[in-house]
């Protein structure tokens, strides 16, 4: 069995984590290689509903090895209470989560932060951020000045200082643009988080490492990607997009292995398309049948809990994305939420104004807003899907939609899901012929 990586290719809440869970069964270590809390998986399984933010989905498994890799910025409180709420649903991950010493901390001043982006009035743009710190903690681990590293905690003389200097500069800062601003205490930051690392201890260690000694011994790793490829912010619908490398680009730095270590790429996509936040979305549906959609599919955000918009499915954005993370195979998820409309679209292909055909995906966001969806049709289905358990048991229209996909994007769909629950996903064994 190869190692695998798991990908979202539209903007986020693709339904990720129920795949890693499913896959868990065929490999023995799962590595989150990007983000930090602003991500949401949600598995359910054995009649519980698990909500993950920092943790990766193949925690709720007790033979496998979850890995936050040094790519993550991470937020003591948060993980810690994530590790405390999985622990009252009876999941203990004591002995099975190791933490890299080369992620970055969130500090309290990052949210700070990141509040002065959304509601000051010099914010050129508000860019939807859940607010948790993310993208101060990357600015400030890119500029190299004030990155503080979980390494650092363990490290109680240089953390100190290392914070003091820092809060002597965002107090300045912060309060040069914030009217109510109370500035930020050092000396208490400091204590406060050298009781959480103390927390944290058993689980820290040197990721990297263990990585590559468990690719050297054989074993199957599973690369959990968070977000969506459209969010990454190099090949992303930038700005409206995180702060980090979402898309299957993200593995490498993001872990510390080459990339030889993974050769199944999954790319996953939703039956129809949604996005939380601003910015241009060609195929969104501002009439019954996309609030049918959300209130069907139940599109909340997991982390904010805010609506997400929804629309048709977007083969041109997914195809772009499919390419940039050299998926090899697709799994096609929420199908279900689909019964019951007649008619069902798929943009293969954008107009712009001039009513020139684009095939492309646009870089930029003005261009991205001019271009129309061009649709095609296809009958949909009345049936109730959630009972499905294998390929023939989808309707003829609902098989017919999802060869479709597969075939404007171009690959195999290997994975059909028709429910939250484990239990409902179809397996095509290798895949659904793409032409």
């Amino acid at each position: 069995m190869p190692s695998t990586c798991v990908v979202g290719l539209q903007w986020g809440d693709e339904a990720k984590g129920k795949i890693v869970d499913a896959l868990c069964d065929r490999h023995e270590l799962v590595v989150r290689y990007q983000g930090g809390a602003n991500a949401g998986h949600t598995v359910v399984t054995g009649g519980k509903t698990y909500k993950l933010s920092l943790l990766p989905s193949g925690v709720l498994r007790p033979d496998i090895t979850s890995v936050l890799g040094n790519g993550l910025v991470i937020h003591p409180p948060t993980l810690l209470e994530e590790i405390g709420r999985l622990a009252d649903q009876g999941v203990d991950v004591a002995g099975r989560l190791v933490i890299s010493d080369r992620a970055h901390v969130i500090m309290p001043y990052h949210l700070v932060e990141e509040r002065l982006t959304e509601e000051s009035s010099e914010a050129a743009e508000q860019l939807g951020t859940t607010r948790r710190g993310i993208g101060p903690c990357y600015r400030d681990k890119v500029g190299r000045v004030h990155g503080i590293r979980i390494a650092d905690l363990y490290r109680p003389d240089r953390f100190r200082e290392q914070v003091r200097r820092a809060v002597e500069f965002k107090n300045r800062y912060l309060a040069a643009f914030l009217k109510e601003f109370e500035p930020l205490d050092a000396h208490r930051i400091a204590d406060e988080y050298l009781a959480l690392a103390a927390r944290m201890e058993p689980f820290v260690g040197d990721a990297t490492d263990l990585l590559h000694r468990a690719m050297a011994a054989g074993k199957r790793l599973l690369f959990e990607g968070a977000q969506g490829s459209l969010l990454d912010v190099d090949h992303g619908s930038y700005p409206y997009v995180t702060s980090s490398n979402s898309s299957a680009a993200g593995v490498w730095a993001g872990s510390g292995l080459p990339a030889r270590a993974v050769d199944r790429w999954i790319g996953v996509v939703k039956a129809y398309t949604t996005r939380v936040g601003e910015g241009p979305f060609p195929t969104e549906l501002h009439d019954e049948t996309g609030e049918r959609i959300r209130r069907v599919g139940k599109e909340f955000g997991t982390v904010t809990g805010r609506p997400r918009r929804c629309g048709w499915f977007d083969a041109v954005a997914a195809r772009y994305t499919a390419r940039v993370s050299g998926s090899t195979e697709l799994a096609v998820m929420l199908l279900d939420v689909l019964s019951g409309i007649d008619r069902l679209k798929v943009a293969v292909a954008y107009e712009d104004p001039s009513g020139r055909r684009v095939d492309a995906f646009p870089a930029h966001l003005d261009r991205l807003a001019q271009c129309r969806p061009v649709f095609e049709e296809l009958p949909g289905w009345s049936e109730d899907l959630s009972g499905a358990r294998s390929w023939s048991d989808l309707p003829g229209n609902a098989r017919d939609y999802v060869r479709f996909l597969g075939q404007q994007l171009g690959i195999p769909v290997g994975i059909v899901s028709v429910g939250p629950d484990r239990e409902q996903t179809i397996w095509t064994d290798q895949g659904l012929p793409s032409s």
